[in-house]
């Protein structure tokens, strides 16, 4: 039998019927890409405008102050609280699809909200619940944006270094444009141009073609899925360390350099030069994904691990009362240094976990990373009351030190290699729960 030979050996992968415009193009700026950087840089411009004009619309009503905190609260712990739900959802019916979904969605709330405005003064439990639909809407949006990268872009790294400069120019430009337009327009219109961002967005994921919902075998529960993403991400050792460490660096340096540093900086230098050394973060930001599109090391995290550390120049600069030129320079540095780590870090998550469970892992990670965040956030004020601020503001450095060394020590993130992930056209089978290091 000639055919005989052939069907000896192993049976190999499956493939999905090749996307609509064929497999992936090997070009970074490929059509699709292109398509997917503006529906996420405008999205994401959108977004850094908001809360400007969410406090603009409440802090002169009699609301005040405090309706601006359940405001900006009322955005956010919906979106952190349903973001590994959005990661079940988007393994579930395919990334792109519930992205669109999503930017639909924030479009119609986003809208009412701007009506509401502009017919009058909303009551304040109207804007609590649009704004949380809003960061709902956000939760089931976040995790595609992992699983879409590797499908779209072969080279996961730099797509991922040209996105955090992207971002990283929208946190700058954002706020800039929502103060400009105030000068000129209501809160209620700079929400009309958050809303269009969205249907910016949806019309351009909508016009992607090579990214097809992977196909999934016999249909599982929302509960097994659930566990199953739970399975893959802890099956990976350098992925949770990494996320338990990064708890600890939240709690112990970023919180108390975000409160007790900044504000420090605000008191001894003026808010003008306040606003100058923090805007340095930006350009950082900026630099340091300049700097990951061209150098490729190939331990990631470990690499990594020193441009993390890189941030703690901030608060040991401001505990040493450095002038407001050197601070700035530490910002810049901290800046470049946090986005060469996130670079590392997504790329790393992007590569070594497969597709059909992407969106599930990436929520259970940024659930876990930004948990700690608020805690740290609110703890570091009242222990630099009983502290001190300068010795508060050292032993975050010396915390954040810590926490750099764990992520050495640790050899499945020590020893974690590059990867290129398996072609965006192939179907991957459902991986294994194995620990995989």
């Amino acid at each position: 039998m000639p055919n005989a030979r052939r069907l000896k050996g192993p049976v190999p992968a499956l493939r999905e019927p090749p996307p609509v415009g064929g497999v992936v193009d090997a070009r970074l700026w490929n059509p699709d890409f292109r398509r997917f950087f503006i529906a996420r840089t405008t999205s994401q411009l959108g977004d850094q405008m908001l809360p400007i004009a969410i406090t603009v619309a409440l802090v002169n009503t009699r609301y005040g102050t405090s309706g601006v905190g359940y405001a900006l609260a009322a955005h956010i712990a919906p979106f952190a609280v349903l973001l590994i739900f959005g990661g079940v959802l988007s393994d579930r019916f395919g990334a792109r699809r519930l992205m669109i979904i999503s930017d639909a969605a924030r479009l119609v709330f986003q809208a009412v909200l701007a009506v509401l405005l502009m017919i009058g003064e909303p009551r304040l439990w109207q804007m609590l619940v649009l704004l949380a639909l809003l960061g709902a809407g956000g939760a089931t949006f976040q995790p595609g944006v992992a699983s879409m990268i590797p499908r779209l872009a072969k080279d996961v790294q730099r797509a991922n270094a040209v996105l955090r400069v992207a971002e990283s120019a929208t946190v700058v430009i954002g706020p800039s444009m929502a103060g400009l337009l105030l000068v000129f327009l209501s809160p209620a219109a700079i929400m009309v141009v958050d809303a269009v961002t969205y249907a910016v967005s949806s019309v351009c994921l909508y016009l992607i073609r090579t990214n097809p919902t992977v196909a999934r075998g016999a249909r599982t529960s929302f509960h097994d899925d659930l566990v199953t993403g739970w399975r893959e991400f802890r099956s990976r050792t350098w992925l949770w360390a990494v996320i338990v460490v990064f708890m600890f660096w939240q709690v112990s340096a970023a919180g108390p350099t975000l409160t007790v540093a900044y504000s420090t900086i605000a008191l001894r230098h003026g808010d003008a030069v306040f606003g100058l050394i923090i805007s340095a973060f930006g350009v950082g930001n900026v630099l340091g994904g300049f700097v990951a599109i061209r150098f490729r090391p190939g331990h990631p995290l470990r690499t990594g691990a020193f441009g993390l550390a890189m941030f703690l120049l901030l608060p040991l600069g401001t505990g040493l009362g450095e002038p407001a030129a050197i601070l700035a320079v530490f910002c810049l540095a901290g800046g470049a240094g946090m986005a060469f780590w996130g670079v590392m870090f997504h790329t790393s998550v992007q590569t070594h976990v497969p597709l059909e469970v992407l969106g599930r892992v990436h929520a259970f990670d940024a659930a876990g990373s930004m948990v700690m965040k608020p805690v740290g956030q609110a703890v570091s004020g009242p222990a630099s009351l009983v502290l001190g601020v300068t010795p508060m503001l050292f032993i975050a450095t010396g915390a954040g030190v810590v926490a750099c060394v764990l992520l050495l020590l640790v050899p499945a993130i020590r020893n974690l290699e590059s990867k290129t992930p398996t072609n965006s056209g192939e179907h991957r089978p459902e991986p294994s729960t194995t620990n995989r290091v």
